[in-house]
């Protein structure tokens, strides 16, 4: 470890092989840093944060908070961040409550600048989250999700697997694996097609996933509906069981379908 003079490193912090920590950083107890991580100047590592290897964490980023809830009785929680993964100026990252106990971001991720995480979330591999993004607690984020700067993610929402979110944009219902969301309220706005393509999806598998989301949001049926058709009609594949998976467990409901009114109308 090369730890600059002006840090502030508690005796008890467990830190790996060729970390470096900046001055003015601060690293408290009962906390772990994996090897070759960078640590910032003024970031400060709290209790129960769990960083893993190859971080960095940029300038002001305050990692494992008291959670924002007034529920939280201090019981012993963490805040995890995977291998590889980037955090930016000012992320806030809250550790866990009673209803997980951990917080999670996955390897690989990048959370951009004044990007706010709030406890019991848990973010899959290979996200980005672009600035200023607020998620409030309990919020579940599967492997590449991306989100644009700016955008708002209400508690207990979920956001499938290679879905894209447009920047600005109000998440308050649960966006399916491999779409699209945008507008207000937040609605359907196609399949990510460029983002599947640039993970090896083929043209035959994105139509496929194209197909099942014109029954769900493109037929006017309603979500049990357009599952029996789909489940009739189109060939068992993996994608098929996750999208449909994801759409029968959502509690919230998820985003409504595109339509043009008349007021949109040009």
């Amino acid at each position: 470890m090369s730890a600059y003079p002006l840090t502030n490193i508690h005796p008890d912090a467990k830190i790996g092989n060729n970390v470096i920590i900046e001055p003015f950083a601060t690293v408290q107890k009962n906390t772990v840093i994996g090897d070759g991580t960078w640590i910032g100047p003024n970031v400060t590592i709290m209790e129960g944060a769990r960083i893993g290897k190859n971080c960095k964490l940029f300038p002001g980023a305050v990692i494992s908070g008291t959670p924002q809830d007034l529920k939280f009785r201090g019981e012993e929680t963490t805040a995890e961040v995977g291998d590889n993964t980037t955090i930016r100026e000012c992320v806030t990252l809250n550790r866990g409550t009673v209803d997980k106990y951990k917080t999670v971001i996955g390897a690989n991720c990048l959370i951009m600048a004044y990007a706010h995480i709030g406890h019991d979330c848990i973010i899959g591999n290979n996200c980005i989250l672009g600035n200023t993004v607020q998620l409030a607690g309990h919020v579940m984020i599967d492997d590449y999700a991306i989100f644009g700067g700016a955008c708002a993610v209400q508690q207990f929402a979920k956001v499938g697997a290679h879905a894209y979110i447009g920047g600005g944009s109000l998440v308050r219902k649960d966006v399916p694996p491999f779409t699209k969301a945008a507008r207000e309220p937040l609605a359907y706005a196609g399949i990510n097609s460029v983002g599947l393509r640039r993970r090896g999806y083929s043209s035959e598998k994105i139509n496929e996933i194209q197909e099942i989301y014109r029954y769900i949001f493109l037929k006017g049926l309603n979500n049990s509906k357009a599952i029996d058709l789909i489940e009739r009609d189109l060939p068992p594949s993996e994608e098929r069981e996750y999208i449909l998976n994801f759409v029968k467990q959502s509690e919230r409901g998820i985003m409504k379908g595109f339509t043009t009114s008349s007021s949109e109308a040009e």
